[in-house]
């Protein structure tokens, strides 16, 4: 075990590793359930649970490249210039779908926390679901939430929408490509985008417009839910 510790390029490795081990059986099985970074998860949460290897010094060996969530996100910026004309077409659906998105997420965290009975710090823990990382954390920090549980509340809501996108569009027969980005924009944040990229250009850009706007709306219509 102190061999493992030592090695401090083995969060990294163990990481890179299982995510492609995981892309491998997404193309090989052409499943939604086979997403690569749910099976990323599983694998590495088996691994340390295994081997014993402490959680805290995974976190301290992945710091390394935590810096590069930031301008990993920005990059969704690109596929929005590529767009821009029909970005502009359609601007009006776009930001209807977003605001109703936006709105039903708060409401039902919402409802469903109080129906509950669970207390603020759960419930200011779990609002900012549907945006990115930086800005969840950021939110449920300033509101005395406790930001492991929005990193994770984040990761499962991005995952389920990667894993529940092509058989909901597909039972609700949605089938235009700016109604399936903003769906998963808004929803989902970066692992929708990432999930709507594979759909299309066209898709990929208004995802990465969705979940923009609907992380400025959810900023500003977070503090003053939690101050009701």
């Amino acid at each position: 075990m102190e061999i493992l510790r030592e090695f401090t390029l083995l969060p990294l490795i163990a990481t890179i590793a299982t995510y492609q081990f995981g892309l491998f059986l997404q193309k090989k099985t052409k499943s939604p359930l086979c997403n690569p970074l749910l099976i990323s998860i599983a694998l590495l949460i088996g691994l340390m649970l295994l081997t014993g290897y402490p959680n805290a010094d995974y976190q301290a060996g992945m710091k390394t490249i935590s810096w590069l969530i930031t301008p990993a996100t920005i990059c969704l910026a690109v596929p929005l210039y590529q767009q821009v004309q029909i970005l502009k077409k359609h601007w009006k659906a776009m930001l209807a779908g977003i605001v109703a998105g936006t709105f039903a997420s708060l409401s039902f965290i919402l409802v469903m926390c109080q129906l509950l009975g669970v207390g603020d710090v759960l419930t200011f823990s779990l609002l900012p679901k549907s945006i990115t990382t930086a800005m969840g954390t950021a939110l449920s920090e300033q509101t005395g939430g406790d930001p492991a549980i929005t990193t994770a509340a984040i990761a499962i809501t991005g995952i389920l929408g990667c894993v529940l996108c092509t058989p909901l569009c597909k039972l609700f027969r949605i089938t235009h490509p700016v109604a399936q980005g903003v769906a998963l924009g808004t929803a989902a944040h970066v692992l929708g985008t990432t999930k709507a990229r594979e759909l299309s250009d066209l898709t990929g850009a208004v995802s990465s417009l969705s979940l923009t706007v609907a992380g400025i709306l959810t900023a500003i219509l977070y503090p003053i839910i939690t101050i009701l």
